[in-house]
């Protein structure tokens, strides 16, 4: 017997594109246009020399190579697609800036007086700034706020916060691994959230950046800076004004192109946020693909001895393997355990296998963090006659949180391994037998990853480091990776499934080898290297503001004006204006309102068609939250509401339905302690009580809640009533829970 209603169904697999794939290339079609015309026009030498096969191979010895072919295809579609690079776009006939209201210019103790901040506080005074100089010579993030909140006064909120702490590249003395200008930044961001202080926040260095060959970067210790700023435009949205990278000299047009950036510029690609500012005009950072260039071997192959950093890990094995396979002689891996690293061993044997004999592997404890150490080793091998030909730098961990939550100790802790590690290479190696000098950077100092700013910041440090090696005219490769597959740069399945439900899809280790190859082989600097799927990455990632780095690839402009098109069923709820529509309205109105907007946040979060799946009384990690996607929900919520959440929102808050009460209160504080709103909430509870005692879980914990209650209104009769409240509820059924509180508080 089937039912006698119809069947809801909803589908769950992405659909192939209708269209050829941004992925497959001129190349690649070309090869297969080629393939199909010799075969409709039975053209048998053509077709042979297209599969590289004898003209008179019978069918059963043809397949495996058509197959093979087949492949290699689409592999090499794969990998053409994975490849972007960072470009500088002038923008033409920037607008002159006027800049009313008070700016705080944010400077240290020995930038107080440089020429430079001079020059800046003067180019915005001459807009119409009132200019407050605030300088954070070594102040803890209370003292900052504190200074930060004296200087904002009691009037309107500033118009804009410029920092120019990131000037200051002398090392941390407590963390030397640092520039002192890093730490101070953010101690800067973490002040001004604790002071409250809403204004677009800008930092500033200056050599950051290159705009082009004449224009060569100079100081990799600030483009630390514009990593953590990245992420920072991620987490804190509303109050993001940009990353600027100033001249080295402030002449001629400089300071207006500063005003009109600090202003504000808004192109076709949204609101500006990662500008370079030159005598010459304004430029705005941009990812674009990229092609591997014409000049250099197709493939980088490997011989000599190989010094591969964090090589009994993921990733550094995976490099290992390849290495192995190509022809290096001498295979030394190290790691601060070294041969005592889980699986060291059994990955030597497995290097010992697929070198067939041909290659030797030592695995060696070095910790390159430590200068002495690294030095050991590297003398070690010239003195036996082995002296290094190529290094991979591939030692690091991932870690997550939040930028207000992290502390300079967590940016050193990444910085330790990753910089100093690079820092020691460039300095230890002997540049007349090196041949190969690759670094292993991430998406997240590309674009950001939110929870990651230490990470983000060592890694914009490591792009730049390979930019500055290679303008000496140095042998420096540097890829900002995307995901890699089976325990490559993310190590828990967790992580992996929330990135992929974005978009950005884990590459295969034996194809991001292979473009690694190919990188090193064209002899480019500096790439990105990423299985990005458009459709899916850009809606979460521009959710809270236009992120115009992307908004010259046309498959980002083409899910943009997808976007643009009427909104779909509930979508009207996510509307500039939000709070201020909700003003007037009754309490129970207005979380209902409320409830709908978490739920339309949590199910895009989610990726679900339809706000229908997220039910009020659900558990957030039983509709499939983790870490991640909890903080993506926070910043959504917060982009729309205005109010600031905490980074721990819905674990604070683990169902919708308790996440909009929190959110009524924060919006509407006044009522908050209103009687009769609580009588109504109470009310509401009752209505939701089926719903929410569903789960075991929320039911123990929501009785846990009551008996704290009801032994506080107990109090005044004595400590036995309070006792007596507590015993009853704690066996009472959900009937008789919310009758007692009816009788008690005359809610009936």
């Amino acid at each position: 017997q089937l039912p006698t209603y119809a069947f809801q169904r909803q589908r769950y697999w992405f659909e192939a594109p209708a269209t050829p794939d941004a992925g497959t290339t001129a190349d690649t079609r070309s090869a297969e246009a080629e393939f199909w015309q010799a075969v409709e026009h039975a053209d048998l030498e053509t077709l042979a020399t297209t599969l590289d096969v004898d003209p008179h191979t019978p069918l059963s010895g043809l397949l495996p190579t058509l197959s093979e072919w087949r492949r290699n295809q689409g592999d090499r579609a794969a990998l053409d697609s994975w490849r972007y690079r960072i470009a500088w776009s002038p923008l033409a006939g920037a607008p002159s800036g006027t800049l009313p209201g008070d700016w705080l210019v944010v400077t240290s103790a020995d930038d107080a007086g440089h020429r430079l901040t001079e020059a800046v506080a003067r180019a915005l005074q001459e807009g119409g700034a009132r200019v407050r100089t605030v300088v954070l010579a070594g102040a803890d993030r209370g003292k900052a706020a504190a200074l930060l909140r004296e200087a904002a006064g009691t009037g309107p909120e500033p118009a804009g916060v410029l920092s120019l702490l990131a000037l200051d590249e002398n090392r941390d003395p407590r963390y030397p691994s640092l520039p002192t200008g890093l730490t101070a930044n953010l101690t800067l961001f973490q002040a001004l959230d604790d002071a409250r202080i809403e204004a677009p926040v800008w930092l500033a260095t200056q050599g950051a950046v290159s705009v082009g060959s004449s224009d060569p970067l100079s100081s990799p210790a600030q483009a630390a800076t514009w990593g953590m700023g990245r992420v920072a435009a991620l987490e804190h949205p509303r109050t993001w004004g940009g990353l600027i990278d100033l001249p080295a000299v402030m002449e001629g047009h400089a300071s207006e192109h500063v005003r009109a950036a600090l202003a504000g510029i808004t192109t076709e690609a949204g609101k500006e946020d990662q500008l370079a500012v030159r005598d010459a005009g304004i430029f705005a950072r941009r990812l674009v693909r990229a092609s591997l260039r014409e000049s250099g071997d197709p493939s980088w192959q490997p011989h000599g001895t190989v010094l591969i950093t964090g090589g009994t890990g993921g990733i550094g094995a995976h490099v290992a393997r390849w290495l192995a396979r190509a022809g290096a002689d001498h295979l030394v891996l190290t790691s601060r355990r070294g041969p005592d690293a889980p699986g060291a061993a059994e990955l030597a044997d497995e290097l010992l296998a697929l070198g067939e004999g041909r290659v030797r592997v030592t695995v060696a404890s070095c910790d390159v963090g430590d200068r002495d150490s690294v030095a050991g080793l590297i003398r070690d091998l010239t003195a036996a006659g082995e002296p290094v030909r190529a290094a991979f730098h591939a030692a690091g961990v991932v870690q997550f949180s939040p930028l207000c939550d992290s502390t300079p100790a967590d940016f050193a802790a990444m910085a330790d391994g990753k910089v100093r590690g690079a820092e020691h290479l460039d300095e230890l190696l002997e540049d007349e037998h090196l041949e190969a000098f690759v670094l292993f950077s991430s998406i997240a100092a590309a674009w950001g990853s939110g929870g990651q700013s230490a990470y983000a910041a060592a890694n914009s440090y490591l792009d730049a480091f390979a930019e500055l090696r290679a303008a000496r005219g140095l042998p420096a490769t540097s890829v900002a990776w995307g995901p890699w597959a089976e325990k490559g740069m993310i190590e828990h399945g967790e992580v992996e499934e929330h990135l992929s439900r974005r978009g950005l899809i884990a590459m295969k280790p034996e194809l991001a080898v292979r473009a690694l190859g190919e990188v090193m082989g064209a002899g480019d600097a500096g790439l990105v290297v990423a299985d990005v799927q458009w459709e899916r990455f850009v809606p979460g990632f521009t959710a809270a503001r236009t992120r115009p780095l992307l908004g010259d690839l046309p498959e980002v402009r083409d899910v943009l004006t997808a976007q643009e098109l009427p909104a779909t069923a509930g979508k009207e709820v996510v509307q500039a204006g939000f709070t201020e529509g909700l003003a007037g309205l009754p309490t129970d109105e207005v979380e209902r309102r409320l409830r709908d907007l978490v739920a339309v946040e949590a199910a895009a979060v989610l990726g679900h068609a339809s706000s229908a799946s997220v039910s009020a009384g659900r558990d957030f990690k039983e509709l499939g939250f983790d870490s991640l996607t909890a903080m993506e929900l926070r910043n959504r919520l917060s982009s729309v509401t205005g109010a600031e959440l905490p980074a721990t929102l819905i674990f604070d808050y683990p169902a919708p339905g308790p996440l909009a009460a929190y959110l009524r209160t924060e919006l509407f504080p006044e009522a908050a302690g209103d009687g009769a709103g609580v009588l109504e909430d109470i009310g509401r509870w009752e209505l939701a009580l089926p719903e929410i005692l569903a789960d075991d879980g929320v039911r123990s914990e929501l009785v846990t809640r009551l008996q704290d209650l009801m032994a506080k209104l107990g109090a005044d009769p004595g400590q036995a009533a309070s006792e007596a409240v507590g015993n009853t509820l704690a066996s009472a059924t959900a009937d008789e829970v919310f009758d007692f509180i009816d009788n008690e508080l005359g809610a009936s």
